[in-house]
């Protein structure tokens, strides 16, 4: 037995196994079980033996296991632990050894719940949120995000998760090829009165921080008139993961562009903006229009890669960002989903792994 009370040779078997009994200290065991047949082993699900096992202390005597298990399968769903409320997340959070981050240069509305716990995005319950990398429309995102399900919905209101390696295989190699070659623009507008103001997304109304930041991040930067702000920035299309060196479908051109909206608000916005002021839209990274038929292969090849997991209360769902997208389902009733983001990377330092 190693120090973490698990048999170490019986890890190679946990990806490939339905259900597989290990040992941790208590001598009860836990659960490994996917949660989808065949081929896709994604999430990985580790049942607790007892509701009375702690999250923070299991995953402390056996972070060995989790580390390879989450290398393995891009994402762990912690289910039957006890967490114990926000402040228990957070101790579970700390378990990997990570800080938690800031969620800086946001794109979606959040509250802050203290101590690097957020609430999930704040976006209308009846919409979906299309399966994305978090903060892959940047040079800098994290390697690791955690939710927590403090309270799910009373109907709906899923995390759906994807394999970011298979939605790349499932890509067109044509229109892959494209992206690779050209990469993605973002541009963002700020001040018209649409979405997020530029104060809350880079959290501060200093300009001269603005420029700072977007100056670090390779950020083009456009002050108009009335306080209003228009932002260019270049990133990734794709990325190869720095343990496994797959590569991955990395980026959010089809969140941001104009054709991800639903055909009333695409036609009101296009009527009352033009394209160069549309609050957020993608192109390639020299400019040109991403034609929306390229767009819907890879929305497609997201869909056909979506795992819906209902969540159940003190749920905790971990993925590894640079494998795994996730997204949210329309929803009923209230729900407290929170989330914690660890493992800050950015482009200078994934160009030097």
């Amino acid at each position: 037995m190693t120090e973490t009370g698990v048999k170490m040779d019986n890890l190679s078997n946990i990806p490939r196994v339905e259900r597989r009994a290990i040992r941790i200290e208590s001598d009860k065991p836990v659960r490994f079980e996917t949660s989808q047949p065949g081929s896709r082993t994604l999430p990985l699900i580790i049942h607790s033996p007892t509701t009375g096992l702690h999250l923070h202390s299991w995953m402390t005597a056996n972070r060995a296991v989790f580390e390879r298990a989450l290398l393995e399968h891009g994402g762990i769903l912690f289910r039957g632990f006890q967490v114990g409320g926000i402040d228990g997340f957070r101790n579970v959070v700390s378990a990997t050894g990570a800080e938690l981050e800031q969620y800086t240069y946001r794109s979606t509305p959040r509250t802050e719940l203290g101590g690097g716990v957020y609430t999930s995005t704040e976006y209308p319950a009846d919409k979906s949120i299309p399966l994305h990398n978090e903060n892959s429309y940047s040079d800098a995102w994290p390697r690791r995000v955690f939710f927590y399900c403090e309270l799910p919905a009373q109907q709906g209101g899923e995390t759906p998760i994807a394999d970011s390696y298979r939605v790349f295989d499932r890509i067109p190699s044509d229109i892959r090829e494209k992206f690779i070659a050209r990469k993605v623009m973002y541009v963002r507008n700020y001040g018209w009165g649409v979405d997020l103001p530029w104060q809350e997304v880079f959290q501060t109304s200093d300009r001269d921080k603005v420029e700072l930041f977007c100056g670090e991040h390779g950020v083009q930067v456009e002050w108009l008139d009335g306080e209003r702000l228009r932002t260019r920035q270049v990133c990734q299309a794709v990325a190869g993961h720095p343990d496994t060196g797959k590569m991955a479908w990395f980026n959010q051109a089809h969140l941001f562009h104009i054709s991800s909206l639903e055909p009333a608000v695409h036609d009101a916005l296009l009527e009352a903006f033009s394209e160069d002021e549309l609050p957020r839209n993608a192109c390639y990274g020299d400019g040109s229009r991403i034609a929306d038929d390229e767009l819907n292969a890879v929305r497609e090849a997201y869909a056909q890669e979506e795992v819906c997991t209902p969540w159940q209360p003190e749920d905790v769902l971990l993925v590894d960002n640079m494998a795994v997208a996730h997204g949210r389902k329309p929803f009923k009733g209230d729900r407290k989903i929170r989330v914690a983001m660890t493992h800050p990377m950015n482009s200078i330092q994934y160009r030097e792994q």
